[in-house]
């Protein structure tokens, strides 16, 4: 049974006037437009009724996209612009106020945030500014973790990000091009074996078996993808048998998938493995491992874990200050017997927030339960290849296993229900309608510019 917080957590109440009315309402402010923030700041302004509250969005991409389908705009496979929200037309649809900026620190005794200066294409736009908070939330998610490796920051791109994602797309595109005028074979290298780098490896071979639709026949056979696994197994996250039909349907596929095997160098045209090979790859994507942010160390004293990410407790909130709470990536909560922290997925993070959104008005007025997480599964989808997974905790069927059609749908329902959470029941709806529409009328893939 959860525990209400201690009398310390409580949030300190705001000003009031001489009747007794809030001179201010409480400032919410939530760092990070990912999964977890975005749907905080959508939904707590309706929840919270009897509290006069004012929230405000920080992120430094001017659009979301539910990060388990950058890899899909990161091949071309789908349309950047059919999957973005607008942060803007959202905060004025959902009643937030977004910030453009990126987190430079934390003043927990003034109780600010201040965000670095906005520079576009090297032009300054916004200077350094300040917004000052009464109860501030992190959720600025993670990204691949390099691990030190030589090389990697200058030869290898990453997909954590929608920016990230375009760029990769645009790199794709533009080497797939070449290899074409030139006959020659492209090897794309993805180093990672975990659900980012195994759903990219597959999207990639769906980019070049679609390519020759629109005239570029010999592609398929240009086109050599190669995915890299320290571990001895894909998908370590994930039960043995979804991992062990994902490998033989990217095998199957064309895709040479190499376990076991360690990059230590990554050059401008080659990965080197601990063993002494050297994988040729001309374009080469780097998806191991995941940390939060290296800013994270340094918010203003808050404990963090070896890979930066802010320790909480059950709550969510901070270990050394109660007004701030972490969710999604950028947070580490160890639960059950086994003190193992929460895995950085996308069900957890919509958990936490769900769970701040019901909850935070009520510690508003100084209770606040802790966090209770559900494993519901996961899965993976290869595009059009298939898709496998587990069901978790769901129901009779804990643990089981599906693949084909079902696995498919329950891939696309998670992707609407976000949607729909995000957006209300009808305009997600329509958004819905929309992309099928669009599936029929516009390319299958992002074709250049």
């Amino acid at each position: 049974m959860s525990k209400p917080s201690t009398p310390s957590d409580k949030p300190q109440r705001y000003d009031r006037d001489h009747a007794g009315t809030p001179s201010r309402p409480h400032r919410i402010v939530v760092v990070g437009g990912g999964i977890a923030g975005l749907e905080i700041a959508s939904k707590l302004p309706g929840s919270i009724r009897r509290t006069s509250i004012a929230v405000t969005l920080v992120d430094r991409e001017p659009a979301y996209v539910w990060k388990p389908m950058l890899h899909t705009i990161a091949a071309g496979t789908t349309d950047v612009s059919q999957q973005e929200t607008s942060y803007i037309s959202h905060a004025r649809n959902r009643r937030f106020v977004f910030e453009t900026g990126e987190l430079k620190g934390i003043d927990r005794k003034e109780r600010k945030v201040h965000l670095k200066p906005l520079e576009i294409e090297g032009r300054s736009i916004l200077p350094e500014r300040a917004i000052s908070y009464d109860t501030l939330i992190l959720a600025t998610g993670s990204e691949a973790n390099d691990f030190g490796t030589p090389g990697v920051r200058d030869h290898c791109l990453t997909i954590d990000s929608r920016s990230q994602a375009m760029k990769f797309n645009r790199e794709v595109m533009r080497h797939m091009l070449e290899a074409l005028a030139a006959n020659s074979t492209l090897h794309i290298a993805v180093v990672g074996g975990g659900a980012t780098g195994v759903e990219l490896a597959a999207e990639l071979v769906q980019l070049a078996d679609t390519s020759a639709c629109y005239g570029a026949a010999g592609l398929r056979d240009q086109v050599k993808v190669t995915l890299i696994e320290s571990g001895q197994n894909l998908l370590g996250a994930f039960p043995d048998r979804v991992a062990i039909a994902a490998r033989e349907r990217l095998e199957r596929l064309g895709v040479a998938v190499l376990t076991g095997a360690r990059v230590v160098a990554a050059e401008a045209d080659c990965l080197r493995l601990a063993d002494g090979r050297q994988i040729n790859a001309k374009l080469k994507v780097w998806a191991a491992g995941v940390k939060a942010s290296d800013a994270c160390a340094s918010f203003d004293g808050l404990e963090v874990t070896r890979n930066n990410q802010i320790v909480v407790r059950p709550t969510l909130q901070t270990t050394l200050d109660p007004r701030i709470f972490a969710v999604g990536d950028c947070s580490s909560l160890s639960v059950g017997d086994s003190g193992k922290p929460l895995p950085p997925a996308a069900q957890v993070a919509h958990q936490q927030a769900s769970h701040l959104i019901r909850h935070l008005p009520g510690w508003l007025e100084g209770k606040l339960p802790s966090f209770s997480y559900r494993d519901f599964g996961s899965i993976v989808s290869l595009g059009g290849y298939g898709a496998y997974g587990s069901l978790g905790q769901f129901g009779l069927f804990t643990g089981g296993f599906i693949r084909g059609r079902v696995a498919q749908l329950g891939h696309v329902l998670l992707y609407r229900s976000h949607q729909q959470r995000l957006h209300g029941f009808w305009r997600g709806g329509l958004i819905w309608l929309a992309d099928m529409i669009n599936s029929h009328v516009r390319a299958r893939i992002r074709l250049p510019d």
